[in-house]
């Protein structure tokens, strides 16, 4: 495995998560290659633009407010696969309440792309149980 395109893609994951806690949209956006996919419970979202995504983003930010979530913390990453233009990456989470105790601990399959030069998330997979989950785009 490239050492150089796995650290990449790790960076970005890393960026993502802290937009994520910041409930930051354009960073979150930044982060990500559209179409982009996620598999919850044997379901997929696809948002085929950024717009689909964020359609949910409040509703997930408010969902989020009400399980008392304060930030998501990834404990561990791991390039399982590697190429010149896609890693595969195991992450394992915690989702912490506001006072930083555990109530939510999953690993997650995230598949990040590098498409016209730039590297994005472009598919996750979680184990993850919770309200916060985006409603699949049709």
């Amino acid at each position: 495995m490239d050492k150089n395109y796995v650290q990449e893609a790790i960076d970005l994951c890393m960026y993502w998560e802290k937009g994520f806690n910041e409930r930051n949209r354009d960073i979150c956006i930044e982060a990500m290659h559209f179409p982009h996919v996620r598999l919850w419970k044997n379901t997929f979202s696809i948002f085929h633009v950024a717009e689909d995504f964020l359609k949910g983003f409040d509703k997930q930010t408010a969902d989020l407010e009400k399980e008392s979530w304060g930030r998501t913390v990834t404990l561990d990453i791991k390039a399982i696969q590697s190429s010149d233009d896609k890693v595969h990456l195991t992450l394992h989470q915690s989702r912490r309440d506001k006072e930083n105790r555990e109530y939510h601990n999953f690993v997650t399959l995230w598949i990040v792309t590098k498409i016209e030069g730039k590297w994005g998330i472009q598919f996750r997979s979680s184990f993850l149980e919770g309200v916060s989950q985006i409603n699949p785009i049709q």
